[in-house]
């Protein structure tokens, strides 16, 4: 693993560069805090690149940029957007870089994104930490959200089929948004499969979320596959009606989005969350069987550790 820690990426000049076997991490200073690139060296960026915001600071208007962001839970206007086009302190031990944002002015709430990278196994820890500074008691869940490149297509596993006889209870929530259209050809709701697939001519958004037992979820891309891997824990409340994972695509973008627990933070307190994040190889089709035969072995071999 070689870190570089003055690397100049689509104009932000100050960015941290790790790379480790054929892959590589981009992290900017210059805003955020923010994971601006994520690929195989010499190829394509998984994540999205908004060419005409790269190299921005600074100013009131929040902007996408691409690539991994961290929000807080639930979405509300204009606490949620707070616009993040500031510089970010970092901090390095051994194998993790910190970044951190300073205490947002409007929320009282500060931002940290820890990144670890285990080489061994080719895995990317990202820590998402949220900090009351305020003197009052919030309520808020951190909120992971990966931008993806054009193109590709999600995957979201199903809960395993039982029969209607034996279980009387539902396994899972399903939340749809107001402009959610089942029937959207972007979705292939399938038995094992929830796919969403990012098409640059569709211009109307979509969106559901569900509550993911399975604690991964998956982006496929020409040859790469991106996957995610969190936690669920039944027992703990969740954002949006109780979901924890949620895919949103218009015509610029797919986002993946996880989303821990949410709870009330006291004043100096703080929350976190985890994703563990894998970028492989692999060719997958979009009918269930390819998607059982190729994609579960990669998902089995990235284990459930956190």
């Amino acid at each position: 693993m070689e870190i570089d820690e003055k690397y100049n990426f689509g104009g932000w000049e100050n960015c941290i560069r790790i790379t480790y076997g054929e892959t590589e991490l981009v992290a900017t200073t210059d805003v955020g805090p923010r994971i601006v690139r994520l690929g195989f060296m010499g190829k394509q960026n998984i994540f999205k690149e908004f060419k005409d915001q790269q190299g921005k600071t600074g100013g009131k208007e929040w902007l996408i940029y691409g690539g991994h962001r961290f929000w807080h839970s639930p979405e509300a206007m204009p606490r949620t957007y707070y616009p993040d086009n500031n510089p970010v302190e970092y901090s390095r031990n051994g194998k993790t870089l910190k970044l951190i944002q300073k205490t947002e002015e409007t929320t009282g709430i500060q931002k940290e994104i820890e990144i670890t990278v285990e080489p061994d196994d080719g895995s990317v820890k990202v820590l998402h930490r949220l900090i009351n500074h305020n003197l009052w008691d919030i309520e808020a869940a951190p909120w992971a959200l990966s931008v993806m490149a054009q193109g590709g297509r999600a995957v979201i596993p199903q809960e395993p089929y039982q029969s209607g006889e034996e279980n009387l209870l539902p396994v899972r929530p399903v939340v749809l948004w107001g402009y959610t259209r089942m029937k959207d050809p972007r979705w292939v709701w399938g038995d094992k499969f929830i796919q969403l697939k990012q098409d640059p001519g569709s211009e109307t958004a979509q969106k559901i979320g569900v509550l993911n037992t399975h604690g991964w979820m998956a982006y496929y891309l020409d040859g790469m596959v991106f996957i995610k891997r969190y936690d669920c824990d039944r027992k703990l409340k969740y954002p949006d009606l109780g979901v924890n994972t949620e895919v949103y695509t218009n015509q610029d973008i797919l986002e993946m989005e996880t989303l821990g627990n949410l709870v009330i933070i006291p004043p100096g307190g703080s929350t976190e969350h985890i994703e563990r994040w894998f970028l492989l190889k692999a060719s997958l089709e979009e009918d269930e069987n390819s998607l059982e035969n190729k994609l579960m072995p990669l998902v089995e071999r990235t284990g459930k550790k956190f």
